[in-house]
């Protein structure tokens, strides 16, 4: 019986992918999945935050389904602020030394 093999990713799959931009499509992912958990919360539909995003229907289903290249960060992040968030952005020194400085959502 030969030992199963494995490799132990970094927290970003588009990086481990070797995706160009990783690190942008990272933010955005984090950045969609607040904005589905906030529309489920609240039971919207997605046609009726298509209206409040100011986009199309469709392209909110593409945005939940993962294609959301066409979206930049700072409009996903005026998605969020239509859900009524707040959006603050910090910005600090790093200091972990075992891995390299990140751009992060929570």
């Amino acid at each position: 019986m030969s030992k199963k093999r494995y490799e132990s990713g970094s927290r970003n799959v588009f990086k481990d992918l070797g995706v160009r931009n990783a690190d942008e499509h990272f933010v955005k992912a984090q950045l969609v999945f607040k904005i589905d958990t906030l529309m489920k919360e609240r039971g919207l539909k997605q046609v009726e935050a298509a209206d409040l995003f100011g986009i199309r229907q469709p392209d909110v289903s593409k945005m939940l389904g993962g294609e959301f290249r066409q979206f930049s960060v700072e409009r996903l992040l005026r998605f969020l602020v239509a859900l009524d968030q707040d959006v603050e952005i910090l910005v600090k020194p790093h200091r972990d030394s075992k891995n390299a400085p990140a751009l992060q959502v929570f």
